[in-house]
């Protein structure tokens, strides 16, 4: 079949080889998570046929039946159009610069125009993290968080002051990231504490939640899989209808698989697509705290990644590495690249292919833009194949001694 064929027909396709389905097996599991009775098997198989063909579009309809069949969310695989993942541009309405912002927080009132700006700014920030170099978006999101935290000793507003509570939260959770993608796990906790201080002072649901994912994801990469558990479930329950309930799902899972519970975390996947697939499209896909439908594939697949799904783990690398680049090759989530390839090697290694599997790892070790311990974490599970099934292979201690001059480096 052509590869001209829209992204979305192709997804398709994969999706139902990597279950090792036959055309008449997908429509049966389509029938059997429709809402309504569907047409006749005949007619549906002809329809099926010219979905995966590129003939024709899938109606709303069936396009939300297909992605729960799949154990994903319509926006995943029929992206809303015009509006593509890292197109949200952040327009500077205020018309400020950062020296004009920095002059009018040192007035005794903060107007309108300022507030703007400043909601402007930290948009602006949430929006780089994955793009923007850790040390370089580290300093200015420490300075604006020092900058907002100030604006406290000004008058303000009841809603002004609940709105600086706020940015200063979100602000500080931006800062907590990208200290730990650079390896201060201490500086991290202190500061994601404070930014779950701030989300209750500020009574502010969504802040709390993410300090609550922020832990999971400590956890997680520290392989203290009950804590991310309990992290998650916590988390859940003082932000239930934010849009990190979903991230909190996915951390639910990641730790479930990692302790080899399928149940549980085709349980906690299962709710964290419901939760996305009931969300209204995101604004601002580039803001690190907004959960779009594209990265629900990047949760699934680390989770069928550890329970040895491999073949379904490859289709969903394959879709996060297309989801992830810009029609001119250039990456919008290197780290959610990163992750994809050392997914791909994983896959690799455990078919046979060491040369694979080992240029899938160099590649996803040599980002400009790293998480160091998810980019860690992921590379130690194909270093702990590589070690056990080809530890005589030079090619293979090569890769292993990379990683251990990583792990080792000071950062």
């Amino acid at each position: 079949m052509s590869n001209d064929r829209p992204a979305w027909a192709q997804r398709i396709a994969n999706e139902r080889t990597a279950r090792g389905w036959s055309q008449q097996q997908a429509i049966a599991a389509l029938r059997a998570h429709a809402p309504s009775e569907l047409v006749a098997d005949a007619s549906l198989l002809r329809q099926w046929k010219r979905w995966e063909a590129g003939e024709i579009k899938p109606s709303d309809f069936y396009q939300p039946i297909i992605a729960s069949m799949f154990g994903t969310v319509t926006h995943a695989i029929f992206p809303v159009a015009g509006r593509r993942e890292g197109d949200a541009e952040i327009v500077a309405v205020s018309g400020m610069e950062t020296l004009d912002i920095i002059s009018r927080l040192q007035a005794s009132d903060v107007d309108n125009a300022t507030m703007e700006a400043l909601r402007i700014t930290t948009d602006r920030l949430c929006s780089e993290y994955a793009l923007l170099p850790a040390p370089q978006l580290l300093i200015e999101g420490r300075n604006w968080l020092q900058r907002v935290l100030a604006l406290r000793a000004q008058r303000l507003t009841l809603s002004q002051h609940r709105e600086v509570l706020s940015m200063a939260g979100w602000l500080a959770l931006l800062v907590g990231c990208v200290e730990y993608d650079l390896g201060d796990r201490r500086g991290a906790e202190a500061t994601r504490r404070a930014a779950l201080s701030i989300g209750s002072e500020a009574e502010h649901a969504g802040i709390q939640g993410w300090a609550s994912e922020m832990r999971a994801w400590f956890a997680l990469t520290t392989g203290d899989y009950r804590g991310v558990i309990a992290a998650a479930q916590a988390g859940g329950e003082v932000a239930a209808h934010q849009g990190v309930a979903v991230q909190l799902a996915a951390q639910e899972a990641k730790a479930w698989a990692r302790l080899g519970d399928r149940r549980q975390t085709e349980v906690a996947l299962d709710k964290g697509r419901r939760l996305l697939e009931g969300m209204p499209y995101p604004e601002n896909l580039d803001n690190h705290f907004v959960v779009d439908p594209a990265k629900y594939d990047f949760y699934a697949m680390d989770c069928y990644r550890m329970l040895g799904e491999n073949r379904m783990a490859e289709v969903l690398a394959g879709e996060v590495i297309r989801a992830s680049t810009d029609f001119d090759g250039a990456e919008r989530s290197p780290m959610r690249i990163a992750e994809a390839r050392l997914t791909l090697g994983v896959v690799a290694a455990r078919d046979g292919d060491l040369d694979g599997a080992l240029n899938y790892g160099e590649w996803a070790l040599r980002g400009d833009r790293q998480s160091l311990p998810s980019l860690l974490m992921v590379s130690r599970e194909l270093a702990t194949i590589v070690n056990r099934d080809y530890a005589d292979a030079p090619q293979g201690r090569a890769y292993l001694d990379h990683l251990t001059e990583l792990s080792q480096a000071p950062h």
